[in-house]
């Protein structure tokens, strides 16, 4: 058995005590931590919204998907027709060039799609007085969804 003097029990028992306060602080800021958060949670100015769904349901989208497989359809009649009498390597750096334009065509299209959508997104945040909107999908719990209103919005 180990034999402490008087000196070293006493250290030993305020590092103990000290330890176990400690711990229980510690406990107690956490509890206290996760009973905060979860009163911010439902009372949040948070909001939520489904921006592929939005931007899926849109009312120029069907327009767009319209004008770009259009646009696709006219590149590979393009394609065809041009790259017959070219090597591999015209073919090649042809067929990047069809991909940049089809590229720059749907940026041409979705953009002003996405820019009405963003808008109206921020106008129901600010009506609702909600500071930050984020995408439903980036969210695992809490947030007031928006999503609703904003489609009826956009289809106004």
């Amino acid at each position: 058995m180990i034999k402490f003097e008087k000196k070293q029990v006493k250290v030993i028992s305020v590092a103990i005590v000290l330890a176990f306060v400690f711990s229980v602080v510690a406990l107690a800021v956490t509890q206290t931590g996760k009973s905060f958060a979860g009163a911010a949670g439902s009372s949040s100015n948070v909001g939520v919204v489904n921006q592929q769904m939005i931007v899926a349901q849109h009312p120029d989208m069907a327009a767009a998907k319209e004008a770009m497989q259009k646009e696709v359809e006219q590149a590979k009649a393009d394609f065809e027709a041009k790259s017959a009498s070219m090597n591999d390597q015209e073919k090649q750096a042809y067929y990047q060039q069809l991909q940049q334009r089809l590229a720059s065509k749907e940026k041409e299209l979705i953009s002003p799609i996405m820019d009405k959508v963003e808008a109206t997104i921020k106008s129901v945040a600010d009506a609702k007085g909600l500071s930050v909107v984020l995408d439903k999908s980036n969210v695992v719990y809490g947030g007031q969804d928006i999503t609703e209103e904003v489609t009826k919005k956009l289809s106004k």
